[in-house]
């Protein structure tokens, strides 16, 4: 093949390369790349995506749709715009209180605080309320439980020596009111005199004697005086 012949076929095939360029390259302008198959999408997917966000996977089927299913608050003390506290005992600091509700009695928790005091030591609401029950039981004697304002915490009282004269259910009593007086009736040891004293959030029915036990020295580092 002559010199003059191969340079003409070199510039026809760069002519051919550059028009089919051309024409690609329109057709990416105006149709955009191809597609990927299904299979590459897919295969793509679960690669960018761990297996805890897949939809049906057991992780989100577990959580549910966050936007659509309402979260239960916590139950708490109210402690938050709650009014203080003042300790049922006079001379007797918040710090009385800590571990009794851990403590064991048989095969039960305590849930409440044990403090001693000298019997007839006068035993005072440690808020305003209103006193929803009187009442005597062979394991706390002689009782008292006091709901508060709101009607979400019940106070009890108990082991008494006696209630303070006149005092009945219904009553609305002021924090600081005395209601009663430190004993050992129930099964509290005859030469201990003490107070049992429990809190525990009602339900909502308000019951006097259903609730979720609060540690009462968790309580008072909160909203103690």
């Amino acid at each position: 093949m002559s010199r003059r012949v191969r340079r003409g076929f070199s510039l026809a095939v760069v002519f051919f390369a550059f028009c089919a360029g051309m024409i690609v390259a329109a057709g990416l302008y105006h149709f955009g790349p191809p597609l990927p198959s299904e299979m590459e999408v897919k295969a793509r997917t679960e690669v960018a995506s761990p297996p805890s966000a897949r939809v049906g996977s057991p992780d989100t089927a577990a959580k549910g749709n966050l936007a659509a299913t309402p979260t239960v608050p916590i139950p708490t003390t109210g402690s938050i715009g709650a009014p203080p506290l003042r300790m049922p005992l006079d001379n007797v600091g918040a710090e009385a209180m800590k571990g009794g509700f851990q403590e064991k009695r048989g095969s039960r928790p305590h849930e409440a605080a044990d403090l001693l005091a000298p019997r007839n030591t006068p035993v005072h609401a440690v808020q305003g309320g209103t006193i929803a029950k009187l009442f005597f039981s062979k394991a706390g004697g002689i009782t008292i439980y006091e709901f508060d304002a709101d009607e979400r915490l019940c106070y009890y009282y108990a082991h008494l020596e006696r209630y303070v004269d006149g005092l009945h259910e219904g009553q609305h009593v002021a924090k600081g009111e005395v209601i009663g007086y430190v004993g050992t009736s129930g099964n509290a040891p005859p030469n201990t005199p003490h107070l049992h004293f429990a809190i525990f959030e009602l339900n909502a029915d308000r019951k006097w004697w259903q609730g979720r036990p609060l540690d009462p020295y968790m309580v008072f580092k909160e909203r103690g005086e």
